[in-house]
């Protein structure tokens, strides 16, 4: 007999059901609302930084847009070498139009959505694939939070915090002197984006049995977006006054995309959002799918059978560093060989362009503001400017070969190795070295590339020299993110991973970019990218010293520094 029914001597009754049921739903919200604390709190400053930061770049760009192309003329001209262009809409986004808002949304919106991108990606993959590394999820679903509240307090947020994003930007565009109504629909844009590959991190997060393989896998999702949106703006239909695009299709298979179809000053259409939450509404619920059968700590995607007996290579920290990180180098090098492709190919073409078209000389002033500039041909601008974006994957490259140090020490294996004759100094170096070997590949496969496809488009043999050239000015560049994040590692082992994406972000946009939306001197100034050596015209190698030397002694820091810290697991 029941309690009920001993109590009262009747049945339990639809009442008591209610009750019952009353007080699961409150357990289960108390329980939601302790997971989402739990990750507000783990991610505030991280967030506080990404939020920010995109939020000061839309300022930023709108003002100095506003201040260097405040006359229609010189907005008309700016649209005609973009259309004119497929490089530059490449690395932009759509005309849409020569007002001030619309091209500043033309301008910066793309990269936005890019970091928006990025930071969803990160968040889900932290709070999903990467606790249930640590087995902190199998400790957290013996709870009555089980395994699906996790991820629903995940989701709810990274959806506030794109929310919050949003907002940001869109106050951001409006505080540049930008109309409101537009503003919000351009922020609602980069934040749609940002939900829509949320989702694609968290299903990345279900299918890969690593977070550094679903880290990597997502990141090349946003990576891709960004590249079928550059060539479907690419090969878009000039319509109206010569101002506007129509995309071509494969603008049409990335949120980014998408999120440039809001026309914000223009058209102002919304319904595109529709679009990215309806990309994440699918995406998580295959995600639930997914998570109810496979185990904690599986991943769909099995991980490949190991060889019975480690190679001879794994017996010292080289190896081991080499062999956790050989993947990821993989991507940046392919990602390197394509981008130099496209600078050897699309050179000659630029040049042949303002040739035969004499209105189009503005062209060579603003590529020649894109990183470190210089004279000569415009092959060879064109050249050097495209190798800023080699510079950054090989940055990036980098960055990762230090954030794998932070994940190997607090996942706990690197406390492990310490136990054996192994010191700490060259277990540093060590990742380090590979560090360097891998900046190194993504600027030699680039160069390689890029010289020869120079050379197949019909270019002098000499251009071959120029892309190598172009390539060892972006060296100095990614050591100096490689060496003075080593130094962050070691002081501040916990803001690895959010400084380090912040700051090569925030570079890589200031530095490359910053002259052509002209962006204060000193502002410019202060990204490694900004002081790449001139390697077009007369060299110039100051800035390249400069860098070099503050690598070293970033270094060196870190190596002496090492030693007198313990280890931060988890």
């Amino acid at each position: 007999m029941t309690t009920a029914t001993q109590s009262t001597g009747r049945p339990a009754g639809p009442a008591t059901h209610r009750d019952s049921a009353a007080r699961r739903d409150q357990s289960t919200g108390r329980t939601l609302a302790v997971l989402l604390r739990q990750r507000i709190r783990r991610d505030r400053w991280q967030l506080v930084i990404w939020i920010l930061g995109i939020a000061l770049l839309a300022l930023f760009s709108a003002a100095s847009i506003s201040n260097t192309y405040g006359d229609a003329k010189s907005r008309a001209e700016l649209m005609q070498l973009a259309i004119a262009n497929p490089a530059v809409l490449m690395l932009r986004g759509l005309p849409q139009g020569t007002g001030l808002a619309a091209v500043t949304f033309f301008e910066i919106f793309t990269f936005l959505a890019l970091l928006a991108g990025l930071m969803s990606t990160f968040l889900a993959v932290r709070h999903s694939r990467a606790e249930e590394e640590s087995g902190r999820a199998e400790l957290i679903a013996s709870t009555p939070a089980a395994r699906v509240l996790p991820t629903v307090a995940t989701l709810i947020h990274g959806v506030l915090a794109n929310v919050l994003l949003a907002v940001a930007t869109g106050l951001g565009f409006i505080a540049a002197g930008l109309p409101a109504s537009g503003s919000f629909a351009a922020g609602a844009a980069v934040g749609g984006a940002g939900i829509a590959f949320l989702a694609v991190g968290l299903l990345l997060a279900q299918l890969m049995m690593t977070s550094r393989g679903a880290n990597g896998f997502a990141s090349a999702v946003v990576v891709l977006a960004y590249l079928l949106r550059g060539i479907g703006d690419a090969s878009g239909t000039i319509t109206g006054d010569g101002s506007h695009l129509v995309s071509a299709w494969p603008t049409w298979l990335s949120p980014i995309g998408w999120g440039e179809q809001f026309d914000p000053y223009g058209a102002n259409d919304w319904r595109p959002l529709l679009l990215q939450l309806g990309l994440a509404v699918v995406l998580m619920a295959v995600v639930f799918a997914l998570q109810s059968v496979r185990d904690s700590g599986a991943g769909l995607i099995p991980e490949r059978a190991g060889r019975r007996d480690a190679r001879a290579t794994l017996a010292g920290p080289l190896g081991l560093a080499w062999r956790l990180q050989w993947p990821t180098i993989l991507g940046w090098t392919v990602g390197g060989l394509f981008t130099g492709l496209l600078a050897g190919a699309l050179g000659s073409v630029v040049s042949t362009s303002i040739a035969n078209d004499p209105s189009l000389g503005n062209i060579r002033k603003a590529v020649g503001q894109i990183g470190a500039g210089g004279s000569g041909t415009m092959t060879q601008i064109f050249i050097s400017a495209i190798f800023s974006i080699v510079g950054v994957l090989a940055a990036a490259c980098a960055t990762q070969a230090v954030i794998r140090l932070r994940q190997e020490e607090a996942g706990g294996a690197a406390e492990v190795l310490m136990s054996t004759p192994l010191s700490r100094v060259r277990w540093l170096l060590q990742f380090l070295l590979v560090g360097v070997i891998a900046i190194v590949l993504v600027l030699l496969a680039a160069a390689i590339a890029s010289g020869l496809a120079a050379v197949s488009a019909g270019e002098d043999a000499s251009t071959v020299n120029s892309s190598f050239a172009a390539a060892a000015a972006q060296l100095p560049v990614a050591l100096v993110y490689l060496g003075v994040l080593a130094l962050v590692f070691v002081v501040l082992p916990s803001w690895t991973i959010p400084l380090g994406w912040t700051l090569l972000g925030l570079g890589a946009f200031i530095g490359i970019f910053g002259g052509l939306i002209g962006l204060p001197t000193w502002v410019h100034d202060l990204s490694p990218f900004a002081h790449s050596p001139v390697v077009v015209g007369t060299p110039d190698w100051t800035g390249g010293y400069w860098m070099l030397g503050i690598a070293v002694v970033a270094t060196a820091a870190a190596a002496v520094l090492i030693r007198r810290r313990d280890f931060a697991i988890g």
